[in-house]
């Protein structure tokens, strides 16, 4: 099995408990557990600053590839560091 989807499929599950941690509040269901809140806050900040620290990096190594800027910056957004460093780089591709 190979080991690249498995790693994508870390930055989803945050997404998606970033995206039920809204619908709680939305919805007035917070958890009372503060240890839940903290992950919470921790997968927010690592989903949305470090992925997007990360973009630079990503469309550096990306630069002669076939993909577009926003392309490459849009899924090193949603899956971070295991998007663009799972990417064959451009010696790979020729």
């Amino acid at each position: 099995m190979k080991k690249t989807p498995v790693l994508r499929a870390i930055p989803v599950f945050g997404w998606l408990y970033l995206a039920g941690g809204l619908v709680a509040a939305a919805i007035d269901r917070v958890p009372d557990n503060p240890v839940l809140r903290a992950v919470w806050w921790i997968d927010a900040f690592l989903s949305v600053v470090v992925h997007a620290a990360q973009i630079p990096a990503a469309l550096r190594s990306a630069e002669h590839s076939d993909r577009s800027r926003f392309e490459t910056a849009a899924l090193t957004q949603i899956f971070g560091m295991t998007w663009w460093r799972t990417q064959p780089d451009a010696r790979e591709r020729q």
